[in-house]
Formats: structure tokens, sequence, C-alpha cells
């Protein structure tokens, strides 16, 4: 063979030349037998050969080889090695220009040969760029889409793989063919061949692709591409092939508009039935199907319209399954649906319905299954539910005599900061404006010092802030004396004053307003942490600083009045010539920072 081989190479060359026709087929069918045997190589001895270059010459539309010589060409660009050498040798151009003949085997052959040499080659694809092969490819599947005989479908299968190869993992590339108007072809394709698995599996690899980029989503939104999909999906049996669908849908769906159509394409339906059948089963795949299916359905639900539509007043048959889920023993469905709550729980009057249905007795049941050893995703994403149903005033109470604080404290000891952010956020949302529980929660030590302790999470900003903000909420909320003294007493002082230093305005306004009111009822318990902490010098360093927002002067004033009853602070005060400052904000913008600055004023003057 490798002999005979040498000799079609040698005999190529001169007939190539000499174009005699029928000695030209036969090297050609040698050619393609011996690729059919051992294509490596073969391909390496026609790469030696520097036959590549003479193919160009025989891809011309005038050629009669073409179909053959372009076959050729797709089965040596196979090799990596091989591609490269394809479009040095010049071949890019003259196959491109083949994509314009009306010969269906010249167009299969050409296809193959472009999408091979495109196969993650940089090259390849930069030179199809160049000579403008996308557009003329696209052309062909809008022209022949609705031909639905063998032959034509394999050749769609083909240009649709030439395109794949193409732009795959190349944005620029990709971004191109949306320009041109793929997605709506590629739609009508998968509708209209529905029936062929080898096209249907090229279209849905393609928009797995296409569906990462940002830019293709609009396009997407406006085909009926949702209808197609969960037509197709209902449709399948096989793991592999819902798997395929599910990749493509996962990134569809971040897109709103293209989460309400799945919505209303039944979507939903189907998934709550793999749920139904997988919930059970402990196959690896049913798992895999389990868990993506429930994803799923928690991510449509991340859409204002689609989410409200699937809440149907709380009545929805979705809602209730839903519901069903939480107080099931699998985790991957007790986390789909706390998540799914937590979704839900977006607006007022769904958050109110649910409290009033009994959800926060699910929720804390699920927590409490959860306290020992628990799982951390389930923990986290339950809380998050609970957070989101504390929102509206009206719930606070009902949830606080349900004892959801209760079930939320069994978490402090967690070392897993998304736990520790969620119950601080619970615990604060609960709080608001509720004086009686601020002030039982304030007293509680073991939760001071905690709060104390994440206030120096550096790690975990998340932490850190949310621990600084509950602390400063169980003194404005409570206005207790015990609570303020209990914080003294935990070391919580110093974390208060750092945090009117944020760079969040809600946070620094938090931090005086707590400050203020530990000043006004028990600033003897707290001189000497208010001295250590510098507090004094950051509010002058406030009041001086010209970026500091009118309400942040307005309550550093308030507080310099407040720190005038102590001895060894107001030294500070006048030490630090504070009377130059708060008169130039007499004449500040605010009428409220105006206002305030000639009492303090005043207040200096008097006990100055």
């Amino acid at each position: 063979m490798a002999d005979n081989l040498s000799d079609t190479l040698k005999k190529l060359k001169i007939t190539a030349v000499d174009r005699t026709e029928d000695s030209l087929e036969g090297c050609l069918d040698c050619l393609l037998q011996a690729l059919a045997q051992n294509n490596m190589e073969t391909s390496e001895k026609i790469q030696a050969s520097g036959i590549l270059q003479l193919f160009a010459s025989l891809l011309t539309p005038q050629s009669s080889f073409k179909a053959k010589v372009a076959n050729i060409v797709a089965e040596v660009a196979k090799n990596e090695f091989m591609r490269i050498p394809c479009v040095d040798a010049g071949l890019i151009s003259p196959l491109v220009q083949l994509l314009n003949s009306k010969d269906q085997e010249v167009l299969l052959q050409t296809g193959r040969a472009l999408g091979n040499i495109c196969y993650d080659s940089h090259e390849g694809r930069s030179a199809v760029d160049q000579a403008g092969g996308a557009q003329i490819v696209i052309d062909h599947l809008r022209s022949l889409c609705s031909i639905t005989d063998p032959a034509n479908e394999k050749l769609l299968t083909v240009f649709c793989g030439m395109l794949m190869n193409y732009s795959n993992e190349n944005d620029s590339l990709q971004a191109q063919l949306i320009n041109m108007g793929v997605i709506p072809t590629l739609v009508k394709l998968l509708g209209i061949h529905c029936q062929n698995a080898a096209l249907t599996e090229m279209c849905l690899v393609a928009f797995g692709n296409l569906a990462e980029l940002e830019s293709s989503k609009e396009q997407f939104a406006s085909t009926n591409i949702a209808e197609e999909l969960v037509k197709l999906f209902k449709k399948q049996i096989e793991h592999d092939k819902r798997e395929m669908i599910f990749e493509v849908l996962a990134p569809l769906a971040e897109n709103d508009a293209i989460k309400l159509q799945l919505v209303e394409a039944g979507l939903v339906e189907c998934l709550l039935e793999i749920v139904q059948q997988k919930v059970d089963s402990d196959k690896e795949d049913d798992i895999t199907e389990l868990k993506t299916g429930s994803d799923l359905m928690v991510l449509l639900l991340l859409g204002d319209e689609s989410m409200q539509k699937l809440f149907e007043g709380g009545k929805g048959n979705v809602f209730q399954r839903v519901l069903s889920w939480i107080p099931s023993n699998n985790h991957q469905l007790q986390l789909a649906g706390a998540l799914a709550i937590a979704n839900f729980a977006r607006n007022d009057g769904n958050c109110i319905h649910m409290v009033d249905n009994g959800i926060v007795e699910k929720l804390m049941d699920l927590l409490d299954r959860h306290v020992e050893d628990g799982n951390v995703t389930v923990q986290h994403a339950a809380l998050s539910a609970l957070r989101n149903l504390a929102i509206p005033v009206i719930n606070k109470a009902k949830m606080l005599s349900a004892g959801v604080t209760e079930t939320v404290l069994k978490f402090l000891k967690s070392e897993m900061p998304p736990v520790q952010f969620k119950l601080l956020g619970t615990l604060r949302m609960l709080i608001d404006a509720q004086a009686e529980a601020a002030e039982q929660l304030g007293k509680n030590v073991k939760l001071v010092e905690r709060l104390v302790e994440w206030c120096e999470a550096k790690d975990h900003a998340g932490v850190m802030g949310e621990s600084n903000r509950l602390l400063s909420a169980l003194i404005r909320h409570s206005k207790s004396k015990d609570v303020i003294k209990t914080i003294v007493q935990s070391g919580g002082i110093k974390h208060l004053v750092t945090m009117a230093t944020s760079e969040h305005v809600i946070m620094q306004n938090e931090a005086l307003v707590a400050l203020a009111l530990i000043a006004a009822l028990e600033l003897g318990t707290a001189e000497k942490d208010l001295e250590s902490a510098k507090l004094v010098q950051i509010l002058h360093r406030l009041l001086a600083d010209e970026r500091s927002a009118p309400e942040i002067k307005y309550n550093s004033m308030v507080l310099i009045c407040a720190l005038m009853g102590s001895e060894s602070l107001h030294k500070e005060v006048q030490d630090l010539a504070f009377l130059d400052v708060v008169s130039k904000l007499r004449s500040h913008e605010n009428k409220s920072v105006a206002q305030q600055a000639s009492l303090t004023e005043q207040r200096l003057t008097v006990e100055s």
C-alpha cells in the first residue's frame, strides 16, 4: 500500500499539471481509498509530497473533480496537523468559491472540508472569515431550510456543523453569525426538521454556543425558540438528549422575556413531571436530571412576570407542587423548594399571602432538620426565604410570634460565611421597628458576642457589614439601656465607631444614630470605649470633609452635642476646634444641616 501510495502521489503531480482526466480520477480514487484505510499516515505522506498546493487548481468551478478533491481535503483536515498546511496551500478561497455551486455533492464535500479545516484552528477560521464563507453558508441554510428530503437534510447538517466549527468558543465570530441573522434560520430549521436526529442535535449544539453570548438573547426572544425546545423536550426519552436541551435552556432562561415564553410554552409542567419521575431514583443520570430540572425551575422564577404567572395568587398548581418539595427527604428538592419560595417572596403581596398560609412553619421545620451537620446550601436557601418573607411590616410580628428568631439563632454556631450572612440579614429584617424583639435579642449575650466576633471577619466583607448593621439595629430599634450595656460589655462600641467611617452612607448613618442613642442613654458606661475608638477625631473628620453627605453631617453634629455630657470627651471636642468647622456649616445649602450647625455652635459656645 505504501509503495502504491507513493506512486499515486508522483503520478498525481504529473497528471494534475497535464490534466489527463482518466488517470487523474484513478489517482484521486486511490488517495481516498488510502485515507479510508489509514487517514493519519496517508495525510502525512500527502503533506510531505507537496501535492496540497496542486489541489487549489483542481478546486475550480470548471474542474470535473472538484467534489472528489474537496472530499480528500475534508478527510486530511480531520488531522490537526493538516489544517494550517491546507490554509497555507491556498485552498480556502477556491473552496469558498465552490459554495456558490448548484451541485449538491460539491456543496456537501466543500462544507465538510471547510468545517474540518475550521475545527479548533484559528488560522482556518480566520481564512474562511476573510473569504466570506459564513454568509454564503447562512444563505444556503435559508434557501434550503424547507426541503425535507434526506440528501438535503444531510447537507443542512454539514452546513450547521461547519458554522459550529467556524465560531466555536470565538465570541467575535459568534457575534458575526448573530449579526448575519443565523438565529432565526436555525430556529426555523429545528422546527421543520425535528424528526431528523443528526440535524436537531447540530442545531442544539449551535444554540448552546450562541446562547452564551448576551447579544444573542434578544434575537432568540424574537423567535419561537421556547415553543420549539419545549416541543422537542416532550418527545425525548433519552437522558443524553434531554441533557443537550437543558444545556440550551439554562443560558436562554437567564433572559426574562424568554423565561416567560418558556413558562407559556409549558416547560414548567415538563420539569415538574421529571421531578416526580426521578425523585426516588438513585441512578446517577436520574439524580443529575432531577438537579438540572429543579435548578431550571428556580431560574424561571427569577423573572418577575414568569414568577407572578406561576404564583397565581398562591393558588397555582406550580406553587403548591413546589411547596411540597420542602418537607421531602431529598436535599436537592428541599434546596430547590426553599430557593423557589425565596423567589416567590419578591413582593409584599406574595410574602403576606405565604406567611398567612403557613409557609414559615414549613421553613422552620426544614431548618430544624439541618441544625446538626446540616446541608449548608439548604440552610442558606431557607434563611434567604425567611429574610425575604420578613420584609413586609405586617409579617414581622407574625414571624416573631411563630418563633423564627429562636430557629434562626440555632445557626449562630455556623462557621459558614454564606449561612452567617443570611442569618444576620434575617434577624435584622425581623427586628426592624420591633422594639420588644430588638431588646430581647440585644440582651442575648451569646448573640452579641458572636456579632462582635463577626465584626472582625475581614475576609468576609458581607458578614462583617451585616454584623455591624445588626449591632446598630439592636440599639436603634430597642432604645434600651440594657442592650447598650450588653454591647459595651461585649466590646461592640469600637465596631460601631469604625462603621461611622464606612464607604456606604446608609451604614455610616445607622452607626451615627446608634452612637447618638448610646451617648444619650448610657454615656458613662460607654465613655472609655468611645474615647479609645477615637470617636471625636472621626466626627471632626466627617464634618470637615466636603464629600460627607448632608445626613452624615447632621447626625455627626447631633452626636457631638450628646457627647458634651462627658468631661473627657468634652475636652477632646474643645481641643479639636470644632467651632471653626461647625460655623462654616451654618451656610450649608441643606436647611436641616444649617439649622443643626447653629444649634451646635450655640452649644459649643456655651460649654466652652
